[in-house]
């Protein structure tokens, strides 16, 4: 259960949008934002951010196609596909304008969000993500420096058809609790009841199924990332690291495809929202509040 600032459970809905249908939170009144998470997270990765964002915004915080409680088609999983999703979600719940802030793959689909549609998103909040198409297929290769540093091991394994799913059926418990403590400052921060929720939704039927596919589009998104790019997007962007995972990097990828970007790195792994929420929300209310 997810709560707001006044301790009430958020609301709940479900939405039919884009030829799929998605699950989704809302909170609190105000100018709209919507909170986007990575893989393999849900939406309640932003439990501890949202009472802090619900007293000044609405907050919507979908499960993404495929993801959490959402539907799980056979397809749609790239990008540029996943924003539209989102927003015709928003559309449909009544927001012309909004804010997004995205984290890991929630964060480049929240930047293809952007960039295709510039007329309804005002800011954009890049958290730990990296880009396909700008830096994030060099970290796979292996080698000695990758090795000692950020090696992204699991994507070739994630791209190899059927055997992904036949070596993590019945182990989800097992990679997913090692891939989020692994990749944090703060282990302890991934507890028990977060870790129980994602195993829940990652245990249904296609749920890796739809985890891989998130991975398997990653080629496709790397086009559409290179050819967003052309045109750089001209809204601010906050883009956030933590110092123990892409760090700087962060805020150095933004730049290949926004005008205005300011970057914040904090003392923290890959999973801000759950590692450092005080920080970040301190960093993120004025910045949203400097460009509604």
């Amino acid at each position: 259960m997810m709560y707001d600032h006044d301790g009430a459970p958020l609301r709940t809905g479900r939405a039919a949008v884009n030829g799929t249908s998605l699950h989704y939170r809302t909170a609190g009144s105000g100018p709209a934002v919507v909170l986007l998470h990575g893989v393999p997270k849900t939406g309640y990765h932003w439990r501890h951010l949202v009472p802090k964002l619900a007293p000044h915004h609405t907050v919507v915080v979908p499960d993404l196609r495929g993801l959490g409680d959402s539907a799980r088609p056979a397809d749609g999983y790239d990008s540029a596909t996943m924003s539209d999703d989102i927003a015709e979600l928003m559309a449909r719940l009544g927001h012309e304008t909004y804010a997004v802030v995205g984290e890991d793959w929630g964060a480049v689909i929240g930047y293809q969000l952007a960039a295709r549609h510039r007329d309804h998103v005002t800011s954009l909040v890049f958290a730990e993500a990296l880009f396909p198409g700008f830096g994030f297929e060099d970290h796979t290769a292996l080698t000695p420096e990758n090795v000692s540093g950020m090696h992204l091991w699991h994507l070739g394994f994630y791209f190899q058809p059927d055997i992904p799913e036949m070596l993590i059926s019945g182990h989800e418990r097992e990679l997913i609790t090692y891939m989020i403590k692994n990749e944090r400052s703060h282990p302890d921060t991934a507890t028990p009841d977060a870790i129980e929720e994602y195993v829940r939704c990652y245990s249904l039927p296609g749920g890796i199924r739809a985890m891989l596919a998130v991975y398997r589009a990653m080629l496709t998104d790397a086009e559409q990332n290179r050819e967003a790019a052309r045109k750089k997007l001209d809204i601010p962007v906050l883009a956030l690291g933590g110092s123990a995972f892409i760090g700087e990097r962060n805020a150095e990828q933004a730049r290949f495809v926004a005008h205005n970007v300011t970057g914040h790195v904090f003392h923290a792994g890959h999973d801000l929202a759950e590692e450092v929420p005080d920080e970040m929300a301190t960093v993120v209310l004025p910045f949203l509040a400097a460009h509604r």
